[in-house]
């Protein structure tokens, strides 16, 4: 693999291929996911009409007065849903280390389908079932949020699936881990810089993502996302028009013993010199596994030179601690 570039990978195969191209392409995952943890997918099925409808009522929802977006504002650093306003948030905290509010505004919701039964109660599951907050304006906005939701759902379990062979485990190993999982949507508006950012401030600080897997939709403009390489360089993730970006978040490299890797990566400012269209939009789906879901060193992530390195811990309370240690007071 070319250490200089995201690989771009065709997932058609997992959906229809033969038994051989789903094994040659399970192989490539393995590399990927060992190398770089980061890949663009093409051949994945999602309707292109339904992204852009979530793209543009997010945009509409974007640009509405601050007084109005506040009123869904998220309640509390631990219940992630609605309204996050600029600078709420400072990513470089989940590793240790800060800096300014992060430039960049987002909107976000849970689960859609939970149906209030007693797991969905139950006091382990804390607030990973909050209601969602749902916006007057746009109308339609809900509608198509929760169809997002599901598709991209149903997306992640295929993908997890996919990495399920790819560890050469049983292709439905991870099901029961994901079947009601705590994940998240969230989409974030990067604002075209009105004044200069201060010392250390970018639109998103360099972090890893918390959960099992990430699937971003971006757009192709200036101050974009990027990926720290193994060299330690940072590599700028290419736009492939129609695809998605995926990558290994903390709790599959925890899974997985740190076979496979969850790479740090950012999205930094716009040139200051820029005169095309800086504004920036982010549609990023982060599947979290099922509040219970053990995660132990997986079945063939280990043996006598390389011992599991982590206890075993929850998925609900690995990203609890993440997400409180993130947030901050609204500017």
């Amino acid at each position: 693999m070319d250490m200089a570039a995201v690989p771009v990978i065709d997932i058609s195969p997992y959906r229809g291929g033969e038994a051989s191209a789903r094994l040659a392409l399970a192989a490539q995952v393995d590399r990927t996911c060992r190398e770089i943890g980061f890949m663009v997918i093409s051949g994945h099925g999602v309707d292109p009409e339904l992204v852009a409808a979530v793209e543009e009522v997010s945009r509409a929802f974007f640009d509405l007065p601050l007084a109005e977006k506040m009123r869904i504002v998220r309640p509390a650093p631990d219940v992630t849903r609605g309204y996050m306003p600029m600078k709420a948030e400072v990513l470089v905290r989940s590793r240790g280390g800060d800096a300014p509010g992060d430039l960049n505004e987002s909107l976000m919701i849970g689960p859609v389908d939970a149906d209030g039964s007693a797991y969905y109660r139950a006091p382990e599951a804390g607030r990973h079932f909050a209601a969602n907050l749902w916006p007057e304006r746009p109308v339609g906005l809900r509608a198509i949020y929760e169809r997002y939701y599901r598709v991209m759902d149903a997306l992640g379990i295929d993908l997890m699936r996919l990495f399920a062979l790819a560890l050469r485990l049983p292709e439905g190993y991870f099901d029961a881990s994901v079947d009601r999982s705590i994940s998240r949507l969230r989409v974030r508006n990067y604002p075209a810089p009105e004044e200069a950012p201060v010392a250390g401030q970018l639109r998103a600080g360099a972090h890893s993502d918390y959960g099992s897997l990430t699937i971003l939709k971006t757009e192709d403009r200036p101050g974009g996302l990027q990926v720290m390489g193994r060299d330690g360089r940072w590599l700028d993730v290419p736009h492939l028009p129609g695809s998605f970006v995926v990558n290994i978040g903390d709790m599959l490299a925890r899974w997985t013993n740190d076979r496979w890797v969850s790479t740090l990566h950012r999205v930094v400012n716009p040139p200051a010199d820029c005169t095309g269209e800086t504004r920036r939009q982010s549609v990023v789906f982060f599947q979290n596994p099922n509040y219970d879901a053990l995660v132990a060193c997986l079945p063939g992530c280990t043996d006598a030179s390389h011992p599991p390195k982590y206890a075993p811990t929850t998925s609900g309370g690995h990203l609890r601690e993440k997400f409180v240690a993130t947030q901050q007071a609204y500017a």
